[in-house]
């Protein structure tokens, strides 16, 4: 079993101790309560999304310099075997214009997600045993991005925020205390048998909360839901990191040095009250430098590191004056997955001793204040911007107060927006699917139809994303039960607005476990998670390369697609076949499929996730209206 050939306990201690002296931005008050710090008296806070940020600019340039050996490194493994002439390589590979950008993203699905994309992020992690022999080890160290929502923004934060550290790290250690990802009993109940153990942590959370809230900031669940999350993804910090802040990354090594890909989280914006579909949705990012949108409802972004702090346009009102603190790492977390207040809010539903249901029952009720699923970001930090197009919406900018929730709830449940963007020159998109739209809980292509048609209305301005089928022919061809590349040939895409990334869809399925679990499936025992992981390691790699030995070789046809024929260099001849393989060749099947399972030796393990959604059978054109609105509220039952 390639993840148990060894125990790396004194590595992770030492990667955490090295963190911890490197963090220099917990919150002011070293608490979870934000407070006030000197700042600029000349600072501005926010920006017009017209170019990625100064910061990430820079930033760039130094990670070009991680990307470039170890893209090469995987291209010539990949090729390796190739009859015919491979000099492209060093051809593209010359200087950072012409070397391919590779972004990864991981799609929202609760645990299931986290624990699923781990195994699709271990085969493409060169620290990870096994994967350089029969994986796609080295692909994680040459991307320049990694984009996750809901619970694969559990998956990326843990790993950039713990000093960067491997699944297989986690995995070395994962029956020793106090170790990441401890999940064997539920959040809710985290002590399991030992009730002492769970009132004294609800009880720390229930003061952190009060804390901030005292401090005169806004609560709702997701301050409890994030605090709840980080003891498991930040044990070793204290209180699960009470005092962690988002742009702390900005401040460690490994990040300084852009040695691992730039971390974004996703969320939506959804006033109280109104329902969130794709085409009115705003899509929101959190970065180590940034939290905003490209959308342009928005088109803005301001400095993360200091979100709540009273603005106007950007300016503090209190000149001189900033507050530091508000963007907890676990809060952000939860913000980007505030679907699982829900889970916390059916407490009745769970078997707890009547004395903690009743503690924690009054104090979500009161945290709550009736807004359920929704973050608080007060006060607004693009409060009376002057950025958004008068033929947008204005009502972001009008309201003092900003609401977030988790960000999947517009149906684009694989983080793809934000790697869209023209500015940032991505190449080629890893989407990895763990998303649950079948009533067996397996994906079926939903969030890229929904992605496809955002770029058709009003919010998709600035963006492309190549032509995909309606989700029956993803279930008829069987493109949900393996990795499929969309947008092979850029000469049949001029007709959208830009040329955009090839992806590579890659989607949960069964190999060696049934990891279609449900969503709400709260507790994984150590023997589940492991299991889930190597599933999610075969599942990207055509089951450890034993369906496909050129697998690696495809793939790295596929990172060199879009400079190559940019460039008009030439490809092995080998390359042809594997884009006859894995390319969607425009085939439609769009007949409701006989059954929705992904894999005819799958059995399900779970039913308790929503039915099939309403799906539109149009093909290469957006879908209508009400076909994206029925779409767009099922998913927020079904595909996370």
């Amino acid at each position: 079993m390639w993840f148990l050939n060894s125990v790396n306990l004194l590595f992770l201690v030492c990667s955490v101790a090295l963190h911890l002296d490197a963090v220099n931005a917990w919150s002011p008050t070293n608490g979870y309560a934000p407070g006030v710090v000197d700042c600029d008296e000349n600072i501005n806070l926010v920006r017009k999304a017209d170019a990625v940020s100064d910061d990430e600019a820079d930033w760039l340039k130094v990670r070009h310099e991680s990307t470039v050996p170890a893209l090469k490194d995987f291209l010539q493994r990949g090729f390796k075997g190739f009859t015919n002439d491979t000099s492209i390589i060093d051809k593209l590979l010359a200087t950072q214009d012409t070397a391919p950008k590779v972004a990864i993203a991981c799609s929202g699905g609760g645990y299931r997600a986290m624990l699923s994309g781990a195994g699709m992020i271990s085969a493409m992690d060169n620290r990870t045993d096994g994967a350089n022999d029969h994986g796609l080890g080295g692909l994680l160290q040459s991307s320049t991005y990694l984009a996750g929502l809901s619970g694969g923004n559990w998956l990326v934060g843990t790993l950039a925020y713990n000093n960067w550290t491997s699944v297989q790290a986690i995995i070395n250690n994962m029956t020793d205390d106090n170790s990441i990802w401890d999940i064997s009993n539920s959040i809710v109940n985290p002590g399991g048998i030992n009730i002492f153990s769970s009132i004294s942590r609800w009880d720390d959370i229930s003061d952190a909360v009060e804390e901030k809230k005292k401090a005169g900031f806004n609560t709702s669940i997701t301050d409890v839901w994030g605090r709840a999350l980080s003891y498991n993804f930040f044990p070793s910090l204290d209180e699960g990191g009470v005092g962690y802040t988002w742009n702390t990354l900005r401040d460690v090594d490994v990040f300084k040095n852009g040695e691992m890909p730039f971390p974004i989280s996703v969320a939506v914006g959804r006033y109280p009250g109104t329902q969130v579909v794709n085409l009115n949705a705003t899509v929101f990012e959190f970065n180590p430098f940034e939290m905003g949108s490209w959308d342009y409802t928005l088109h803005t972004f301001t400095d993360v590191r200091y979100a709540g702090t009273n603005v106007t346009n950007g300016t503090p009102n209190v000149t001189g004056k900033c507050v530091a603190g508000f963007d907890n790492t676990g809060f952000v977390m939860g913000t980007s997955s505030s679907l699982f207040n829900q889970f916390l809010l059916q407490l009745n539903t769970t078997d707890l001793p009547s004395f903690l249901y009743n503690l924690l029952h009054g104090f979500l009720t009161d945290a709550s204040d009736d807004y359920d699923d929704i973050s608080i970001w007060a006060p607004n930090p693009f409060y009376e911007i002057t950025n958004i197009p008068s033929n947008y919406s204005q009502s972001i900018s009008e309201d003092d107060t900003l609401y977030l929730v988790d960000g999947g709830e517009d149906g684009q449940n694989i983080p793809l927006t934000p790697l869209l963007q023209t500015e940032r020159e991505i190449d080629v998109i890893f989407a990895l699917d763990n998303s649950a739209d079948t009533d067996q809980s397996w994906p079926d292509g939903f969030s890229l139809t929904q992605t496809y048609a955002r770029q058709f209305g009003l919010q998709g301005k600035g963006i492309a994303f190549p032509y995909v089928p309606d989700v029956n022919t993803f279930t008829n061809l069987g493109l949900n039960t393996r990795p499929t590349f969309f947008g092979c040939d850029a000469r049949n895409l001029t007709d959208l607005e830009s040329i955009p990334p090839l992806v590579v869809y890659m989607p949960n399925t069964r190999e060696s476990f049934n990891s279609n679990t449900s969503t709400f499936k709260m507790s994984y025992s150590t023997s589940e998670r492991f299991k889930m992981i190597q599933n999610g390691f075969e599942a990207v790699t055509m089951k450890n390369l034993t369906k496909d030995e050129n697998f690696m070789g495809c793939i790295s046809c596929a990172i060199l697609r879009r400079k190559q024929e940019s460039l008009n260099y030439t490809l092995p001849s080998e390359c042809d076949a594997c884009f006859e393989k894995y390319c969607w060749n425009g085939t439609v099947d769009a007949t409701t499929p006989i059954s929705s399972t992904t894999s005819s030796s799958a059995s399900s393990t779970s039913t308790s996730d929503s039915g099939n959604k309403e799906n539109s059978a149009r093909i290469l054109a957006p879908r209508s209206t009400l076909s994206l609105l029925i779409g767009g509220l099922a998913s927020v039952f079904i595909s996370f």
